[in-house]
């Protein structure tokens, strides 16, 4: 699948950096991991971590898929609010996805730390915003329901968040504990760390089939077999390979960067900025000054027609930053493309898929907040690989 546009802007900022050789021919290990982009590094770094041999298989090179596209904006809040995903799934599980993704980016901020690199990993306030004035009374409601689970969110009114952050709407939540980051300096990190730790990294492999091979399971690739006693499928929106049937639809997203601002003049506060709306626009800021606008999400078809959208979707990208950062002389530097994927509740995957093999799990971070789900997945995947019981195992099962 052409998961992103030519030239995505994380692998313009950092380069393509090290590009680990395919794999050399037959392997062993205890558990292969399909998939070497965001989610899969967390994983795979978290596995290694625990003493356990692994293989990273990536069918491109580490973070050239979807992890370079992707604006990495990380917060606990989920694209379904908590009150309508209560109705969807019930209680127990809908209160438990919030708190552990309140619990992944406890977990990013905690693995940064000790990474010790430059990924530029900043917590930021999360402000969203009411899109029209009749959603006033469903995001007091939420703030509440958040509230009472002890999650950071504060009402802001429309003055305050006029005084505050400059934006005119009739209303916003507040929440303290969101953060921002490189995905693809945080991807490179995580691998040579867990490299380190043994890890084998092998790109331009493509990872075909998974099958039973008595007490171990065979990844057939195009280079040769890999012999483990787990898999774990994180390759994102290229997983249907390995799975049933679909569990998300995909879309093509857009997002567009600015040059950089003199100080003082980005997003007040180092915001991250969201809305009710859906599809919605996102903006963020980046350390060097530049403003980060992304949305105007469709339906994806093929990389050919979402590509060519971009000349008509960078113009309204740039009026809303405008709309949201009044007064500011806005220059886009560059847009890109990329494949969002949503599932039917807003909730990632994780874990084994009742028709398949329990030896084979999955880490799949769909959704708007991704790598929150991906880092919650990496405990969750290595504790299940470890014989330990996480908390959230079941929280983002298939059978829900």
């Amino acid at each position: 699948m052409d998961l992103t546009s030519p030239a995505p802007f994380w692998l313009l900022r950092n380069g393509l950096g090290a590009a680990p050789p395919p794999l050399p021919g037959n392997a062993r290990c205890d558990v292969v991991v399909i998939g070497a982009g965001i989610t899969g590094a967390l994983v795979a770094d978290a596995l290694c971590a625990d003493g356990h041999s692994v293989v990273a298989l990536d069918a491109r090179q580490p973070g050239l898929g979807s992890t370079a596209a992707s604006t990495a904006i990380l917060q606990y809040e989920i694209d379904t609010h908590l009150v309508d995903l209560v109705e969807r799934v019930g209680r127990a599980r809908a209160e438990a996805a919030y708190r552990a993704c309140r619990h992944g980016l406890n977990y990013l901020r905690r693995t940064c730390r000790e990474l010790g690199a430059d990924i530029d990993l900043h917590t930021r306030p999360s402000v969203y915003v009411a899109s029209r004035r009749d959603r006033v009374p469903a995001l007091r409601a939420e703030a509440r329901a958040r509230q009472r689970l002890g999650l950071s969110c504060r009402v802001l009114s429309a003055d305050e968040l006029r005084r505050r952050y400059g934006i005119e709407a009739p209303l916003a939540l507040l929440s303290n504990t969101a953060a921002e980051a490189d995905p693809w300096r945080l991807t490179q990190a995580l691998l040579a760390r867990a490299a380190t730790r043994g890890l084998r990294v092998h790109g331009r492999t493509h990872a075909k089939a998974i099958g039973d091979d008595g007490a171990m399971l065979r990844v057939r690739t195009d280079r040769g077999d890999v012999r483990a006693r787990h898999a774990i499928v994180a390759c994102g929106y290229e997983a249907d390979a390995f799975l049933p049937e679909p569990v998300c639809r995909l879309h093509g997203t857009f997002a567009l960067a600015t040059d950089p601002l003199p100080a003082g003049q980005g997003v007040p506060g180092r915001a991250l900025v969201w809305e009710t709306a859906r599809p919605y626009y996102y903006l963020r800021g980046t350390d060097d000054g530049r403003v980060i606008i992304g949305g105007l999400d469709e339906p994806y078809r093929d990389g050919d027609r979402r590509d060519a959208a971009l000349a008509r979707k960078w113009k309204p990208l740039l009026a809303r930053a405008k709309r949201w950062l009044p007064g500011r002389a806005l220059v886009p530097a560059h847009a890109w493309a990329g494949v969002f994927g949503q599932t039917r509740d807003g909730l990632a995957y994780i874990g084994a898929h009742p028709r398949l093999d329990p030896r084979i799990t999955f880490a799949l971070g769909y959704g708007g907040n991704g790598i929150t789900f991906s880092a919650v997945a990496a405990e969750v995947l290595a504790a299940r690989v470890a014989g330990r019981r996480h908390r959230f195992a079941d929280t983002f099962a298939f059978n829900r």
